[in-house]
């Protein structure tokens, strides 16, 4: 009876060990895939989600408040090799803007909002100036975005950010359980050095 008791302990401490990273992990579709920044009145977009398919890495488009869907905004095709793709868009007007990034395979890179302020140019005096001319100001750059990742931020170098696929995540679970286990039997044993 103490065996199956103490099996029984083991089994279910397995169990919780083995659950807990595939609970930790979460879903992985809600982490954005792409990284948006504004300078004066360019916008552009970087991901590392996409691959090519018939030559081409897909396609970013540049969406206003008012537009609903993907093929109502300004549309560039995504440029880069297989660690990092991008698009920029020039000639921004200041507003509130979506940035959609729709790969080739037809997934969804991400989505992410950006302000745009506007930039102040100097301009060409007609006259000599009798003070100084002001200095220009750099515009303000602010992203917003949806809500925060479920497994928070992850952090690397551009496109040292990988997402692991199930199969990954449950052998990483089937070691860290294998550990868990290892651990216990050694603690049993050495509180009863008397036994093999």
């Amino acid at each position: 009876m103490d065996n199956s008791r103490l099996l029984l302990r083991s089994g279910l401490t397995l169990a919780a060990a083995a659950a807990l990273p595939a609970a930790l992990a979460g879903p992985t579709a809600a982490v954005s895939g792409i990284s948006v920044s504004t300078i004066g009145s360019t916008v552009s977009v970087v991901t590392s989600a996409c691959t090519q398919v018939n030559g081409s890495w897909g396609t970013a488009a540049l969406l206003t408040s008012r537009q609903a869907n993907f093929s109502q905004g300004r549309q560039v095709a995504l440029a880069g090799t297989s660690v990092s793709q991008s698009a920029a868009w020039t000639g921004v007007s200041p507003g509130t803007y979506t940035v959609v990034v729709l790969c080739s395979s037809g997934t969804t890179a991400g989505s992410q909002s950006v302000i745009v302020s506007g930039a102040a140019v100097p301009a060409r005096p007609t006259a000599v100036p009798t003070r100084p001319a002001p200095v220009p100001t750099r515009p303000t750059i602010s992203a917003t975005t949806g809500p925060a990742p479920s497994r928070g931020v992850m952090g690397g170098l551009g496109g040292a950010a990988r997402d692991y696929g199930t199969l990954t995540l449950g052998a990483g679970a089937a070691l860290v359980g294998a550990g868990v286990v290892a651990t216990g039997w050694i603690l049993r044993r050495r509180s009863r050095p008397y036994r093999l």
